[in-house]
């Protein structure tokens, strides 16, 4: 049995038994920018000159897809000559906004699929994610880079800074930081820290990961049935500060069921995980930590969401806007397609924007452009999701049963995703 609530700051979960101790995952230096997921081309990976200010910003008419969810079109102009978008502004006291993602953690989907699964009015695309391998024979997970939380249970924990995939991180920001909704129906930006304890005995291990595709160097993991069946191989490669590094060859797995060993082996498996069970991956010392659990022994496993914000939905993605002002030291890689999302003052409004690219009608956006388009919208924290070939904007008008792509999605067609930010009218959230 698994059980989530909201204890003080932190959402906790308490897997057949479990207790609670603080584990800081492995932080390291921010990886260079790369192709994969990250809304850049290696062909466009040039230094603009230009300031960080965008021209004119024109609004069309507004379109009211349901009460408090408001769509526009706009355009203006950068570094990379014309530009246009769509923009959902969501009134958090009129309409909801929550996690739009597939079955299970590791999988993709479009995110046309995903708003129609959950019968969203309007959607975007979310966090950056594991859409490419260098390691021999590992295959890529789909799951997405940071946490995420929905109807206030934590689905995942973020990677190690250095195994993200998309542009490197601004300065003092991480793969955990989020935004999302709090308990007090306001939107946030803030971060959110797995912490979590593996005890049998008088032993205890420090938990450093949820259903993620990377475990920090040293570190225990906990995969659950929300992982999925692809194979957990990935979560023992890379190393906190280089991604494409080997994959350790000191790995450990250990099953338990209903609070019970009920298996260790030294190789790290696949498949679909039952109801009920929870299998933890360890690396180098986790690894040798797990080893010495044995068949049969009792094991509670605990883990926690710890943050300034009790979040009943939260998906990962980087600081770029704070306080109405653009972060320093965000990258001028681009222009390219971009999305983000971002909150107002007093957390009451949402808004997802979608900037088209890589053509004539629309070049784009850096960075720096898109952190002055957040402001121009309203407001006054927002963080940069996956861009490039998985921006897209989705929405369904009064009437209509299903969603329609909205933007032009620079691949030509919609690409499947690891999550996405749905806006839901109360009435028809699920």
């Amino acid at each position: 049995m698994v059980r989530g609530w909201v204890a003080g700051w932190a959402v906790v979960v308490v897997v057949v038994g479990f207790g609670g101790v603080s584990a800081r995952a492995g932080v390291g230096p921010p990886p260079g920018v790369d192709g994969a997921g990250s809304g850049e081309r290696p062909d466009g990976r040039v230094r603009s000159a230009s300031s960080a200010g965008i021209g004119e910003v024109r609004f069309g008419s507004p379109e009211q897809l349901a009460s408090g969810v408001t769509f526009r079109t706009f355009e203006t102009s950068g570094a990379g000559g014309p530009v246009a978008g769509d923009l959902l502004d969501v009134d958090l006291r009129k309409a909801e906004v929550g996690l739009l993602r597939p079955p299970v953690v590791a999988a993709r989907r479009t995110v046309s699929a995903m708003a129609d699964a959950r019968h969203a009015v309007a959607g975007v695309n979310g966090d950056f994610f594991n859409i490419s391998e260098t390691h021999p024979g590992v295959a890529p997970t789909g799951s997405s880079s940071g946490p995420e939380v929905d109807g206030g249970r934590p689905l995942k924990g973020a990677v190690p800074d250095g195994q993200r995939f998309g542009p490197a991180l601004p300065p003092g920001t991480s793969t955990e930081d989020v935004i999302g909704v709090g308990d007090d129906r306001r939107g946030h930006v803030a971060r959110l820290r797995l912490t979590g304890t593996v005890r049998s005995g008088g032993t205890s291990i420090a938990l450093r990961g949820l259903n993620q595709y990377a475990l920090p160097v040293g570190g225990v993991g906990a995969f659950g049935p929300e992982w999925g069946e692809v194979s957990r191989q990935r979560a023992v490669c890379g190393t906190d500060l280089v991604r494409s590094d080997p994959c350790s060859t000191n790995t450990a797995e250990a099953t338990v069921r209903k609070g019970v060993v009920t298996g260790v082996s030294g190789a790290v498996g696949g498949g679909a995980i039952p109801s009920g069970t929870t299998v933890l991956v360890g690396r180098e010392e986790g690894a040798d930590a797990l080893r010495r659990l044995k068949v049969g022994d009792r094991v509670q496993v605990s883990y926690r969401f710890a943050g300034p914000v009790g979040f009943r939905f939260a998906v990962g993605g980087f600081p770029i806007l704070r306080d109405g002002r653009p972060l320093d030291g965000l990258g001028t890689a681009g222009p390219a397609p971009r999305t983000a999302a971002g909150v107002s003052h007093d957390g009451r409004h949402v808004y997802l924007v979608v900037v088209d690219g890589r053509s004539e009608r629309s070049g784009g956006v850096t960075i720096p452009e898109l952190a002055s388009l957040l402001d121009e919208a309203g407001a006054d924290d927002a963080v940069n999701l996956d861009g490039g070939g998985s921006s897209t904007f989705v929405a369904r008008s009064p009437g209509e049963t299903s969603v329609t792509v909205r933007n032009t999605p620079s691949d030509g067609t919609e690409r499947a995703v690891a999550n996405g930010i749905g806006a839901f009218a109360t009435a028809s959230r699920p």
